[in-house]
Parts: C-alpha cells; structure tokens; sequence
C-alpha cells in the first residue's frame, strides 16, 4: 500500500447539509457569528461520515479511533442572517495516510423562481480542513483503516 497522499478533483460536493439560521447564531449585528460558520462546518462532516456508514461513536468504541481538526483556514465573503437557509457543504481534496483534506464551503440557498427551475446560492464562507485520524485516549496519529477508506472511495 502506498504512503504518498491521494488528490481527489475538488468539483462537486461530495455531501451537503441543510443548516438554518436561528436567533442564537447571530450576533448583536444580526448577522451569524463568525465562529458559528465552524459548527455548521463540523456538523455537516458528521453527518457526512454518517451518510457513509462511518458512525463516530462505533469507531471509538470498536476500534479506538478519533478524527481530530488539525487545521481550519476560513475566508469569510458575505454574512449569513436570520432565517436563512443554508448548504454546507464537504468535499475531500486530498486523502493522507492519517488524515484528510477537506473543502467546505458554506451557501445561502435561495429559492427557484417561478421562471427558472434551479435555485441560485450565494457562497458565504469557505473554509480548508484538515482532519485527523488519532488513537483514541492517547491521540497518536494513526493510519487511516481500510473500512474508512473504502467509505470515502465509494
């Protein structure tokens, strides 16, 4: 098995995740708080290993696995407010032996119009993830398991 890292294409996402905009994320401008963007990220990573069979609870119970962010860059493009609707989105860039490469981006959805068919979004936040695959109670990198990999492959 080969050590040097895959690159997958950074084209369509692989996996989006429906997010709404409630009072409790916002700030005092009315706009969502910037560290909010980070939960909307790592919900939608889980619930994407969970659209890929990969329960996180099962692999730390069964095989003693974690999947840590190692590093977050987020470049922010237009606020979120109140009651919008939002796709977030995960999509893998490159697989390591122990970790992954993510994009996610984060959109507005805005509604079809009458006259068209498909709904437009406005992207409002983008950010690069690295996540970790670490033992369990030690929080040692460990190689990514075949079962993983396999998910990810399709």
């Amino acid at each position: 098995m080969s050590t040097a890292p895959t690159t997958a294409p950074a084209t369509t996402p692989a996996f989006t995740w429906p997010v709404r905009i409630y009072w409790e994320d916002t700030d005092a401008g009315g706009v969502v708080y910037y560290a909010n963007y980070l939960k909307f990220c790592e919900r939608a990573r889980t619930e994407w290993l969970r659209s890929l069979g990969l329960d996180q609870q099962r692999l730390v119970e069964r095989d003693a696995l974690l999947f840590v962010v190692s590093s977050a860059q987020v470049r922010y493009l237009a606020p979120a407010r109140l009651d919008d609707q939002l796709g977030v989105s995960v999509t893998v860039v490159e697989v390591g032996g122990a970790s992954l490469e993510l994009l996610q981006e984060v959109r507005r959805c805005a509604p079809a119009s009458a006259a068209s068919s498909t709904a437009a979004s406005v992207l409002l936040a983008s950010a690069q993830v690295r996540v970790a695959c670490v033992q369990a109670g030690s929080f040692k990198p460990r190689r990514l398991p075949a079962v993983v990999l396999q998910a990810i492959a399709g």
